[in-house]
């Protein structure tokens, strides 16, 4: 094994980059930390560094191992010495593993054989595309079979037209070992057709390989099962949100003890990311959204006994906990950022509350640069609450000068606004071009109670437009904001709010620049493929003239219904594959805008979905997205 000191991937000097201040170049220069786990000796952290290359419009990645106690990272060549295997059977006689399998004819020539060039599609429900894949009749399934070479595979789903891992993001994290090796556990949403496309109720079964007998281990839950893994004293354990149809339901750990189930963080006023079990299965470690960060958690496991379960928050500050790796000893080892840097791997100690930071990918580049400044503020809304609003200030700010100002709003609608680390809406880089930027805590983010989290759903355009209001209002108030130079930016239901502020912000802003966003609610029900998001958020369905909350989404809620009022330039970015936003959102907003006379642009990525991915296009969206401030702003 080849000893390389990985003290960072970029070498560069000032001098070679002309600048001293983050740039959409470097930006994708750098290099993009994911962990994969303790080694099997618990001494090293094994992680991937993935570098994306303009030049080559792809991505090349590097495994490394790290000490746990820190030092230098050494390059690996691959994992399997090293990095224990969760897919293999506690036993060591099996292995699981997911392919896809073709079951359903969809396809003409799936029909009509003799006709093979043919490209037709055929379906009889929905789901017949999903995020940026159209449905071709095929389904992820789970397998096993014997660890030993020419071993045949067995379908645990044969023959179901369901998916495990699920769509589009799963993998083999939707699936584990029991610690007896006698089962497998799988996450699956077992509906097809329309059925699928209206619910999020997934489930976690038990397949049992000697009776081939599956079972359903959440069938009275409705909502979202997910995240299933084994206590270390053998219990199982997995995230769970109650109702049908609300993909941004808090979200609890369940734990299932003696025929029991037990949820730990019912009483606790928050909605969980992801979880980790201590080594002597007292304790449940979690990371969760705070006050506009993400900390870590702990919340103890009572058993059977009368002890009084309590979550503590462990860890503060202005940054984001993300991963949660493992342990070694008293060490949590993690992953963290913040808006100026980007995921590195760090250890927690438990006992002494202390941070180390033990991988350094790109800390010298980091430190070659003049970062931009965070503050938190709090400000008054309209109905009398707090809300905290972020403000990055410049690199090497001056408060004497006047910036122009962003309001950005984010997306979701129910995603945390935290300290994170964008490589597209990325803050740091906004204020390193000279803009000051205003990013608030709106209603419908986590991290500030449920109920502030719940306020958004079939209330698109009410309380929450007047958040952005006043926090924009409120911001422009200091010395160094120029009033007359102010813009809106956003995405997904940010770029629904950038079309909806468009349209009732008077004259606040002087342009607008909206990605993938929401603009006319009514064709958004017909094209959008998952359903149960449209129905829960909006209400229910546009031809429901009795439903007085659905008829508000689609006429007083719609963006569409506003551009009357549009007076103020405005930059459209839609991907070709984005079927969560359709194209004709997109479309809608820019020939409107056009034929009101308004200065606008479309720019149209055919090979992205929801996301802009690949290097070189996310170079051209920030390229236009900085050339079109420059120009109107």
């Amino acid at each position: 094994m080849k000893k390389v000191v990985l003290t960072t991937l970029i070498m560069m000097s000032l001098n070679a980059i002309g600048q001293n201040v983050m740039s959409p170049e470097l930006l994708w220069k750098l290099g993009r930390v994911t962990p994969l786990g303790i080694s099997k000796d618990a001494k090293n952290v094994v992680f991937k560094v993935s570098t994306p290359s303009v030049e080559e419009n792809k991505s090349s990645s590097k495994l490394y191992t790290i000490p746990v106690t820190g030092g230098n990272a050494v390059e690996i060549k691959d994992t399997k010495d090293i990095l224990a295997d969760k897919n293999i059977s506690p036993d060591g006689k099996y292995v699981v593993y997911n392919e896809e399998v073709k079951i359903d004819k969809v396809l003409g020539k799936d029909f009509y054989p003799k006709l093979d060039k043919s490209e037709a599609q055929i379906y009889d429900g929905l789901d017949y595309r999903h995020w940026d894949t159209w449905n071709e009749g095929k389904f992820n399934h789970v397998f096993y079979k014997e660890n030993k070479d020419g071993a045949k595979g067995i379908d645990i789903l044969k023959g179901e037209t369901f998916d495990s891992p699920q769509k589009p993001f799963g993998g083999d994290e939707d699936y584990i070992w029991s610690p007896d090796s006698k089962s497998i556990f799988y996450v699956c949403k077992k509906k097809a057709g329309t059925s699928y496309a209206i619910s999020t109720n997934t489930d976690i079964f038990e397949y049992n390989l000697e009776t081939q007998k599956t079972t359903n281990k959440t069938d009275g839950n409705l909502g979202y099962d997910t995240a299933p893994q084994f206590s270390p004293t053998g219990n199982l354990t997995w995230l769970q949100m109650k109702r049908d149809g609300y993909e941004s339901d808090k979200n609890d750990i369940i734990v299932e003890f003696k025929g029991m189930k037990t949820n730990l963080t019912a009483n606790w006023d928050g909605t969980v990311d992801n979880f980790i079990w201590s080594k002597d299965g007292k304790t449940v470690f979690f990371v969760a959204p705070i006050d506009g960060t993400k900390q870590i958690f702990s919340v103890n496991f009572p058993g059977l006994t009368k002890i009084a379960i309590n979550v503590h928050q462990i860890t503060k500050g202005d940054f984001d906990v993300n991963d949660l790796v493992g342990f070694s000893g008293d060490d949590l080892i993690v992953t963290r950022n913040d808006m100026n840097h980007a995921a590195e791997i760090y250890s927690f100690n438990l006992k002494k509350n202390t941070w180390k930071q033990l991988s350094n990918v790109n800390t010298e580049t980091y430190k070659s640069l003049a970062l931009s400044k965070t503050e938190r503020r709090y400000v008054t809304t309209t109905d009398g609450k707090k809300m905290l609003v972020w403000v990055i200030l410049p690199p090497n700010f001056d408060a004497s000068k006047k910036y122009p100002t962003l309001l950005y709003c984010q997306g979701g609608p129910q995603s945390a606004l935290t300290q994170s680390y964008s490589y597209r809406w990325n803050f740091s880089l906004m204020a390193a071009k000279g803009y000051v930027v205003v990013a608030p805590n709106r209603r419908g983010m986590p991290g500030h109670g449920v109920e502030w989290n719940e306020q958004i759903s079939k209330d698109w355009g009410g309380q929450v437009m007047d958040d952005y209001l006043s926090a924009i209002d409120d911001v422009a108030k200091e010395s160094y904001v120029d009033k007359s130079r102010l813009g809106c930016v956003g995405a997904s239901y940010g770029g629904y709010s950038v079309f909806y502020l468009a349209g009732i912000h008077k004259n606040r802003f002087k342009t607008f620049i909206a990605h993938d966003g929401v603009f006319n609610t009514v064709s958004m029900l017909g094209t959008t493929e998952e359903v149960f998001f449209n129905n829960w958020d909006f209400g229910g369905a546009y031809w429901e003239k009795d439903n007085a909350v659905a008829q508000k989404a689609y006429t007083t809620f719609n963006p569409a219904t506003l551009v009357q009022n549009w007076n103020k330039p405005i930059l459209i970015f839609q991907g070709g594959k984005d079927f969560r936003v359709p194209i004709g959102q997109g479309q809608e907003a820019f020939q409107a805008a056009q034929l009101r006379g308004i200065k606008s642009r479309f720019v149209y990525f055919p090979d992205e979905n929801h996301w802009v991915l690949k290097p070189q296009n996310a170079q051209v969206w920030q390229g236009e997205f900085f050339k079109w401030l420059s120009e109107t702003l």
